[in-house]
């Protein structure tokens, strides 16, 4: 781990997002996943123990941190709101959330009885990093995304990469029990346009974390 006072995230602004968006069905019911936030949160407070100014958007209970500015959002359009309140400035985005992919075209007002059936009508959410490309709000601001895979892994998360335009996509295989959505430790790839980056071996995330911070000083200028 970098000291503080030589790293290059030293009083520099870094966002960080966190946890599973949760897109809601009826005023109890939502639509979400299984994320717990661990990775995100391990990140934001590695990036702090750097002298980071950490910017913290997360779906969860946030690290009891005081050098961590934290918004709790839940739905991916709060969170699309909330990393864009926060880019200004920043030198590094790391999207670690897991955001909903769809949300209901329209919520019920009134809790939805039991019924023999129940269609749902999905509409896409906010693209938050596809947004971002070419957009002058992420110019100057390097964007590391994950990528949550079960099948195809490197070809998925490689295009994920492409299509938008991300420095470095962080791989992560959830079909592993062992290293999947909720677990204390995690496995990751690392790549970038030019491909494998680095494979950072099972451990702890926080380790992961450090690791993968470790990686990403070595980017900025």
């Amino acid at each position: 781990m970098s000291r503080t006072g030589s790293s290059r995230l030293a009083g520099r602004i870094v966002v960080v997002t966190a946890g599973g968006t949760r897109e809601p069905i009826d005023p109890v019911r939502y639509l979400g996943n299984r994320s717990s936030g661990k990775m995100g949160h391990a990140i934001a407070v590695a990036a702090a123990d750097r002298g980071a100014q950490v910017r913290l958007i997360t779906t969860v209970t946030a690290p009891d941190d005081e050098r961590i500015a934290t918004v709790k959002v839940d739905t991916a359009a709060e969170m699309n709101t909330a990393v864009r309140a926060a880019l200004p400035g920043a030198m590094l985005l790391v999207m670690a959330a897991a955001v909903a992919d769809y949300r209901v075209a329209e919520v019920a007002a009134k809790k939805m009885k039991k019924r023999d059936a129940l269609t749902l009508d999905l509409v896409p959410t906010v693209d938050i990093l596809r947004s971002l490309a070419g957009d002058p709000l992420g110019e100057s601001v390097l964007v590391v995304g994950f990528a949550a895979e079960t099948d195809n892994i490197e070809e998925n998360a490689v295009r994920k990469l492409a299509e938008k335009r991300l420095d470095l996509v962080v791989l992560n295989d959830v079909s592993r029990a062992d290293i999947g959505l909720g677990s204390h430790d995690n496995e990751v790839r690392v790549f970038d346009s030019g491909g494998l980056v680095a494979h950072l071996e099972k451990r702890a995330k926080p380790l992961v974390a450090s690791a993968l911070l470790d990686l990403i000083e070595k980017r900025l200028s």
